[in-house]
């Protein structure tokens, strides 16, 4: 019924365009914001955020199945975090060719040898699913990656339904309430459960929570709903960037992390998932620094590990997850039902046959680097290029491959700024947040905090909402 009433309402090109003036009125009036830059030499910009007109559809299913897994997760994460051989074993191959990530390992070992100086850890990640039509009967759930650093837009998909759920009133649409579900995201969880920890950091007077972020920062209306929550509570934030550490950063004897002589309790990093973060030697440093010290690091070095796209591979292969969760194979199978076929790259028998396969039949797979932010994998010709000329080195080890998913077409009109309302083919990608809190050996938290529903033209392959190609969205469940 309800896709019904969208179809309809979408070819009324009228009524089209009123329904997107409102929308955009009221993303901006619930702060649904994001930053724009002009030009290097003009003044900042606050627009809407890219956003969908309407809902788009979910399996209540699907849907439940991702939140349910959530948890398991975000226990997976934490262990691998903290199994060094595990780490070393998995990553052996890549940081051999890859010097990002060989760049994050060495901090890795350095903080081993010296000792870790805080026991407490602090995980926001978001695991990101495709709905894969690729066989008959029902759309499968398969995991894109679990992004375990700098997981975005939990402060904005809090605020969407209100735009969605106006524009189904004002259709008259009678869709039950509870259809469309709220993106809660992981913004409280720093000040709702701050006081499970807290007490070690010195936390209540002295200390604060600082956002370590970009040079030029765009989704900073994101990061801000986050501060909120801390502010109402009393606790303080502040908004330093590497050159900022690198300048005023210190550790005393305790190894407590001073910056601008204020004292550090959490580290948040929204910055540092990429090469280009580090700009010098000193950006280096400033995080070994920050990985060295008595803050909470959210996220630690180690978990920062744990989501790179060779750990995801590895985690495929048969006998590993049952390494994690001994004697709890429905853990076991919770997790695996949601993985996509993944393939190494390593030389060797196994590499060769991967190769093989994909330069058969390309556009059955996507080949990814070690690399966050969106826009780096690789499809058809050109997974097809590389491959050719990396098939004989060990620069092949860089990547692994994937199953390519084929989720199921929507359509939608995408609302972004200066772009012309038209009706799109879409896809949908579904991100659940999920949260935890370790001390010592006692996770003392651990939740499914919320979902993100992002949806992009189908002409795009690859690429998020930072990047300009996806849109904000909810879901609609059926």
């Amino acid at each position: 019924m309800a896709q019904g009433i969208l179809k309809d309402t979408m070819a009324n090109a009228m009524l089209v365009k009123d329904l997107a003036e409102v929308a955009k009125d009221t993303a901006l009036l619930h702060g649904v914001q994001i930053r724009v830059h002009e030009s290097p030499n003009s003044s900042e910009v606050v627009t809407y955020a890219p956003i969908t007109l309407f809902p788009s559809p979910v399996p209540k299913s699907a849907f439940y199945q991702a939140l349910a897994v959530q948890v398991h997760y975000n226990t997976l994460v934490d262990k691998i975090s903290q199994d060094a051989d595990f780490l070393q074993k998995a990553l052996a191959s890549t940081i051999t060719v890859d010097n990002f990530t060989a760049r994050l390992f060495k901090i890795h070992q350095q903080v081993l040898e010296e000792g870790k100086a805080q026991s407490i850890v602090l995980g926001l990640n978001r695991s990101d699913y495709m709905l894969d039509q690729k066989n008959e009967g029902c759309p499968t759930l398969k995991q894109i990656e679990i992004n375990t650093f700098a997981a975005s837009f939990a402060g904005l998909t809090s605020h969407t339904p209100h735009v969605h759920r106006l524009l189904l009133f004002l259709i008259k649409s009678n869709h039950h309430p509870d259809i469309l579900v709220h993106g809660v995201g992981y913004g409280p969880v720093f000040s709702g459960h701050s006081e499970r920890f807290t007490e070690d950091l010195s936390f209540c007077c002295r200390a604060i929570v600082m956002f370590l972020v970009e040079e030029n920062q765009i989704n900073i209306f994101d990061q801000r709903c986050i501060e909120n929550e801390l502010w109402k509570r009393n606790i303080s934030t502040k908004r330093k960037r590497f050159r900022d550490v690198s300048k005023t950063g210190s550790l005393d004897p305790d190894r407590k992390l001073f910056v601008d002589g204020q004292e550090v309790a959490v580290v948040y990093f929204r910055n540092g998932y990429m090469p280009q973060n580090y700009q010098s030697e000193q950006d280096w440093q400033a995080r070994l620094l920050m990985e060295r010290s008595l803050a909470v690091k959210c996220p630690d070095i180690g978990t920062h590990l744990a989501g790179t796209k060779k750990v995801q591979q590895v985690l495929s292969q048969p006998g590993v997850l049952e390494k994690f969760f001994p004697e709890q194979p429905q853990v076991v199978e919770q997790i695996r039902s949601t993985f996509a076929g993944l393939y190494t790259l390593d030389m060797g028998p196994e590499g060769d046959k991967t190769i093989e396969m994909a330069l058969r039949t390309p556009g059955l797979f996507v080949l990814k680097p070690q690399r966050e932010g969106g826009g780096n994998n690789l499809y058809g010709a050109e997974l097809q290029q590389v491959l050719q000329e990396v098939k004989g080195s060990e620069e092949r080890m860089a990547y692994i491959l994937m199953d390519k998913i084929h989720p199921t077409p929507v359509q939608n009109i995408l609302l972004k700024r200066d772009a012309p309302l038209k009706i799109s083919t879409c896809l949908c990608e579904l991100g659940v947040f999920g949260t935890y809190v370790r001390k010592g050996r006692e996770m003392v938290l651990n939740k499914c905090a919320g979902h993100l529903l992002r949806t992009k033209s189908s002409e795009h392959a690859d690429g998020g909402v930072a990047a300009g190609v996806a849109v904000l969205d909810n879901p609609l469940l059926l």
